[in-house]
């Protein structure tokens, strides 16, 4: 593996951004390329890589409220796309992939300048700020669907929809049977890169309100804050139900696999691996962002009956019980919303943003 065969991928160490870098990674990797990963402090996560993978930090921040948070972002940021040129003439990469949020920003803002050829990967239904600035400068925009909204006219040329990587590992529970209802009924819950609280409040005091005899077939395995895995334990222990609760779940294949019915955020890579994996799922879209974009996620799957949404406002302990009662009363329901939600899959589409990074690459080959 040689210098002339390197590419650069430009990834944030929240999920949504370094699951689909990860696949990438492993499909170029396998492909005989060899990979550097620039992203922020967050990034260790792609450690799990393993040592093939060369891992670089640099700066880089959101733009916060207040005029003092904004100058202190600015001046990260520009230390972040000098510390990322500086990589850049180290490693001499043929092609930079961004894949969206802030981190992504230093390196392909840099690489643009040293005409280094760029490609852009958006996980979502709306096109992020760091790759709507950086948009009119990129050779291409990897879309994960049809039809992303925010892309400005000039650049619809640049756009090749691909789909949203997804995990081998993900990937291969689309082989596996959705799970026969006997005695267990599963349910799988993960509250985002940040753990939501709202999870781990009404969940439980939902699951409190069901029926005695539904209560003891559950199998609850949750995802929490490391400060609320004590409470929350309690209250499942409370309403007498089987709970498995932790903070972080690195076999995410087997949950899948063995949930009949998921509850988490929308976020772009959640959506995606819910679909390839085919699993029913009531989606909680987070409701900070302006643009709704988790909401636009959802939707997608529940427009084509593989899922609900159910919007934080509306995400009530006693709406909650209600859906859960009736979907275990009828599990024919959740056996055609898992077909419904498998057909949304796009198993392909790390191949697919493979073979366009290596149209790239060919290009500047020399």
């Amino acid at each position: 593996m040689t210098q002339h065969k390197t590419i650069v991928l430009a990834a944030g160490g929240t999920g949504g951004h370094l699951y689909p870098a990860e696949a990438l990674a492993q499909e170029l990797l396998n492909r005989g390329y060899r990979i550097i990963i620039i992203t922020d402090k967050r990034g260790q996560a792609f450690r799990k890589l393993g040592e093939e993978v060369q891992i670089e930090c640099v700066r880089a921040a959101t733009l916060k409220p207040g005029i003092i948070s904004k100058i202190s972002a600015v001046v990260n940021m520009g230390i972040g796309i000098l510390q990322a040129a500086v990589l850049l003439v180290k490693y001499k990469p043929k092609v930079i992939v961004g894949f969206g949020g802030y981190p992504s920003f230093p390196t392909v803002f840099a690489g643009q300048r040293m005409y280094i050829p760029t490609l852009l990967h958006e996980q979502n239904a709306i096109l992020g700020k760091a790759n709507l600035w950086l948009a009119g400068s990129a050779g291409a925009i990897a879309a994960s669907l049809p039809e992303t909204l925010g892309i400005k006219p000039a650049n619809q040329g640049k756009v090749v929809v691909t789909g949203n990587p997804v995990r081998a590992g993900i990937c291969a529970v689309r082989d596996i049977p959705y799970p026969a209802f006997a005695e267990t009924f599963e349910i799988f819950i993960t509250g985002g890169s940040q753990a939501a609280k709202v999870f781990s409040d009404i969940v439980p005091e939902a699951v409190c309100r069901l029926p005695e005899d539904l209560k003891n077939r559950l199998h609850i395995v949750q995802q929490c804050r490391e400060s609320d895995i004590i409470s929350t334990k309690e209250k499942y222990k409370l309403a007498g139900v089987k709970a498995e609760i932790k903070a972080f779940f690195d076999d995410m294949p087997d949950r899948l696999s063995a949930c009949h019915l998921f509850i988490g955020r929308s976020g772009a890579s959640t959506v995606a691996e819910i679909a390839v994996a085919g699993r029913p799922a009531i989606f909680v879209p987070y409701p900070g962002h302006a643009d709704q974009q988790q909401k636009h996620n959802a939707n997608l799957i529940a427009g084509k009956n593989g899922g609900w949404v159910m919007m934080q406002d509306q995400f009530t302990a006693e709406k909650l019980a209600d859906r859960i009662e009736h979907l275990a009363k009828n599990p024919s329901i959740l056996e055609n919303a898992a077909q419904a939600a498998k057909s949304c899959g796009q198993p392909e589409a790390v191949i697919n943003l493979a073979d366009l990074v290596e149209k790239r690459f060919r290009r500047n080959k020399t």
